[in-house]
């Protein structure tokens, strides 16, 4: 459903990824954009140069505060922020109040993409599911049909117009781009979990839940929600509240309707008659997280009209995305695991979950404001050893006194970390960096951070 933009002023505030593709997309439809960039350290011409060649000289470039633009200025169709771009502030409060629409690069997209859309959001498995479900996809309806989009890197507003209504577009979306839609309608929707993150930008675990939820904005019974019944956020969501049809997977229940585990078994139950569809050992993913991810992908994959022996196929080759719960090596009888994207303590459990060999986890980074006791208590005794870096070291090492955990080591940089990594691991043992924590205030990205250490673990 495009919308009637041409020759309309719209703002969009942020040069990243999605704020490059949402002015691709503005000067392909017409629009006037103008972009603007908090960051004082930049100019315009560094802006510039990271958009396409054929917008650059058709956008204005803003370098300045959002709270000080005269928006008197401008005749604003629209705002379009990016997801790092906080929305509960008197900034944007100034834009509501003068009439001004502001629309997430997801809404903006959607606006002007066509095909069906299946939408994966949840706190954690996002990428693993969203990746998987692009293979599937790919593999049932070809390639040039498919558009794998959003949080995992692509912007779904560079890759909407390129949509026709044979597309089929997968994509992974976060709490922060459901913060501002209106017509977003994924035929396929899916919340695989929810567990307390970005309270820091949410506030409330209720105003997370609704900005998640928002996944399911205008479906309705004729389309499908993929939901967790173990979680008990997505389970109340599901029967109290979801506006689709629920299609529920668990790792937990033998569900009377619905995709589910038994014991080391993928079973679907589907009008009174129970299947087994394939065994844990015939996939290359570990851990109890990964075999929620392969359900939900599976029910994602079946709502979207694919036939089960492709999504099965697609499944047994299917390896571990890059920096969750990813093998990197094994170095002198000692196993190296790479987790770096779990950036909250819920997916640091799944990584802990996943070993099966006593532990150094290497863990701390960026205080998003959680709490860590639940992830303290997973460890049992598959940690042999703590190692803690970054602004929340001091935070977790506290949290293991009071439950316990004496073997801790807090290091003040990441060299250390890795001496004492070499020092302290034994043949039959397993190295995990699993942070718990964002990466930011040590490295620019959760990749980067993956990437060190694998450079570490690959020069031993």
């Amino acid at each position: 459903m495009a919308t009637d933009i041409k020759d309309r002023q719209i703002l969009v505030v942020g040069s990243g990824l999605s704020g490059v593709g949402a002015v691709h997309l503005l000067n392909n439809a017409g629009a006037k954009p103008v972009l603007l960039d908090e960051n004082d350290k930049l100019t315009a011409d560094d802006i510039r140069v990271k958009l396409e060649e054929s917008d650059r000289d058709k956008t204005g470039i803003v370098i300045g505060k959002l709270a000080e633009l005269d928006l008197s200025a401008y005749s604003f169709a629209a705002v379009v922020p990016s997801p790092g771009v906080p929305l509960d502030t008197p900034a944007f409060d100034r834009i509501r109040n003068a009439g001004i629409p502001v629309w997430s690069e997801i809404e903006l997209a959607y606006r002007f993409s066509r095909g069906r859309l299946a939408a994966i959001t949840g706190t954690n498995g996002k990428t693993t599911t969203t990746t998987l479900v692009g293979e599937i996809v790919k593999a049932a309806f070809g390639e040039e049909r498919t558009r794998v989009v959003g949080n995992i890197g692509f912007s779904y507003a560079a890759a909407a117009p390129g949509t026709n209504d044979d597309t089929v577009t997968v994509a992974e979306i976060s709490s922060f781009q459901l913060e501002a839609v209106e017509e977003f309608h994924a035929q396929v929707s899916a919340i695989l979990n929810l567990t307390p993150d970005h309270l820091n930008r949410h506030h409330t675990m209720e105003e997370y839940m609704r900005c998640k939820s928002n996944v399911t904005n205008r479906q309705t019974g004729d389309d499908v929600c993929v939901l967790n019944y173990d979680n008990e956020y997505t389970r109340e969501f599901g029967e109290k509240h979801c506006p689709a049809k629920v299609l529920w997977f668990s790792s937990h229940e033998a569900l009377q309707e619905g995709i589910f585990l038994d014991g080391e078994t993928i079973m679907m139950a589907r009008g009174g008659d129970k299947a087994a569809l394939m065994g844990t050992r015939e996939m290359h993913l570990v851990g109890r997280c990964n075999a929620e991810n392969v359900m939900a992908a599976i029910g994602i994959a079946i709502s979207l009209g694919v036939s089960l022996g492709v999504i099965l196929d697609v499944v047994r080759a299917f390896r571990a995305v890059e920096h969750r719960i990813e093998y990197v090596t094994t170095k002198n009888g000692v196993d190296y695991y790479n987790d770096s994207k779990a950036t909250n303590p819920d997916a640091a459990i799944q990584g802990i979950e996943a070993m099966s060999r006593p532990t150094i986890l290497l863990g701390g980074g960026y205080d998003k404001g959680n709490t860590f006791d639940e992830w303290i208590e997973a460890f049992g005794d598959k940690v042999k050893l703590l190692v803690l870096m970054g602004t929340t070291k001091e935070k977790i090492a506290e949290c293991a006194k009071t439950h316990g955990f004496d073997a801790v080591v807090l290091v003040d940089s990441k060299e250390e970390a890795l001496e004492l990594i070499k020092k302290n691991a034994e043949p039959g043992d397993a190295v995990l960096l699993s942070p718990a924590c964002a990466s930011w205030d040590m490295f620019p990205n959760y990749e980067a951070r993956g990437k060190w250490f694998k450079e570490f673990a690959g020069a031993l």
